[in-house]
């Protein structure tokens, strides 16, 4: 039924689709379920190439037996309790439907974790044993997926009041971030543009690799006009450079 768990059957129906090489919205829509459900389903399973559906089955069961098990038990050492009233579970679903997000755009898992934690903190920082903690990661995982985070502009690192190195997303990540798409898609086309003398003029190798140039140059552009306009209304600077109170 929509909205409770996957029936074995709906999991073999799943696997079907994925050997067709379907979608996962049309999975989903034959399924009558969210594109979101079976899309988790897939990622927690051994992705589209490794998923079974009875070894999927197994380990939702077992999953449920944990749970269930540790349900009364008190958090994970380290880990503080959630604030605002939410609900730790909605919250933990939450984060995974938004890890599996940037595991679809090519973040490995804990890079993408290590992400969605960082987004759905309210402070938008966290430390090293802060994410060490709340993800239940060794610290060496952490440390390569803050790596490699930093060398795509997607957080920053700074000190707070105690010294301690925090590392953090806010609007200007955002924004650098977006920038840094913007350069990488542009650097593409000055590629593509070289090879329309390496492969000759007017050859249709080289028409190809222009029209390549062109079509993303245009996007290139039109991202970051896109991000300036969005920083210059959504979150306007002062005379300093502060955000006006």
């Amino acid at each position: 039924m929509p909205g409770g768990r996957l029936t074995q059957q709906e999991r073999q129906q799943i696997a079907l689709g994925l050997a067709e090489d379907l979608p996962y919205a049309e999975i989903a829509r034959r399924l009558a379920r969210p594109t979101s459900t079976v899309t988790r389903e897939v990622m927690r399973n051994g992705g589209p190439t490794g998923y079974r559906a009875d070894l999927a089955h197994h380990a939702t069961e077992h999953r449920a037996r944990n749970h269930t098990r540790k349900k009364a038990a008190t958090g994970h050492p380290g880990t503080p309790p959630p604030a605002h009233g939410r609900d730790a579970e909605a919250v933990r679903a939450y984060e995974e439907t938004f890890a599996e997000l940037f595991m679809q755009s090519g973040l490995p898992t804990m890079t993408a974790r290590t992400l969605a934690a960082l987004y759905t903190t309210d402070t938008g920082s966290l430390t090293a044993p802060e994410l060490a903690a709340r993800l239940r990661i060794s610290p060496a995982s952490v440390s390569k997926a803050i790596a490699l985070l930093e060398g795509q502009g997607q957080i920053r690192r700074e000190r707070d009041e105690r010294r301690r190195e925090r590392y953090v997303v806010d609007d200007d990540v955002m924004y650098q971030s977006t920038m840094a798409s913007a350069r990488a898609t542009a650097h593409l086309g000055e590629v593509a543009r070289r090879g329309v003398d390496v492969l000759g003029q007017g050859t249709p190798a080289a028409a190809r690799l222009e029209n390549i140039a062109r079509f993303v140059d245009f996007v290139a552009e039109g991202i970051a006009r896109a991000a300036d306009q969005a920083r210059e209304i959504l979150h306007p600077k002062g005379p300093t450079g502060d955000a006006p109170s």
